[in-house]
């Protein structure tokens, strides 16, 4: 029983290797835009193999990045009428894109000290795991779009970039804070 079912997976794994050989080969004319890709981290071949399959390498088709992240269906959405919120449910898009990219923004954030788990994590604070998912996602894609557009590599703005961002915002954040928890504090500039 054994020997049967290590004779299917060897089989399996045959078949497995001829296909990616056969996509190697259909992929030739896009191997620059494929490593291009594979730059950015959570990125595998494969994963950048499917989005080259799924938005092409002529970014000219999309008037810009939100244009393509709209298309992908991993952008934000706010339907709200009268002050009343009423889905924040992501509509429907490319759905092999869409997998491939939430696939591909999981293993981003395992990347220590690089902007994509940063943002993950400023955002899962505050609204959760899945939505913070979802924007990493459309950061990649937003950067993937410029990549392609351009032909540069990935460049990474590094874990400290919110802090260094928004250094005047989180300072009055902060101040208000001890005020309200009825702290008096005289500010001086360093």
């Amino acid at each position: 029983m054994i020997q049967l079912h290590l004779t299917q997976i060897d089989a399996l794994d045959a078949a497995v290797c001829d296909l990616d050989a056969r996509v190697g080969d259909a992929l030739g004319p896009f191997r620059a835009a494929v490593s291009l890709l594979t730059t950015m981290p959570g990125l595998s071949d494969t994963a950048a193999r499917v989005l080259v399959a799924e938005i092409g390498t002529d970014m000219t088709r999309f008037p810009s990045a939100a244009h393509l992240v709209s298309w992908a269906g991993v952008c934000p959405r706010l339907d709200e009428s009268a002050g009343k919120r009423r889905s924040t449910r992501i509509r429907q898009g490319a759905p092999w894109l869409k997998t491939t990219l939430v696939t591909a923004a999981w293993a981003a954030t395992r990347k220590k000290d690089s902007y994509l788990r940063a943002q993950f994590l400023r955002i899962k604070s505050r609204r959760g795991a899945k939505k913070a998912i979802l924007a990493v996602a459309n950061s990649m894609l937003t950067a993937a779009y410029y990549m392609l557009r351009d032909g540069v590599e990935y460049h990474d703005l590094g874990s400290q970039h919110f802090a260094h961002r928004d250094k005047d915002q989180i300072t009055k954040r902060l101040l208000q804070r001890l005020r309200d928890l009825g702290v008096v504090v005289e500010v001086k500039a360093a």
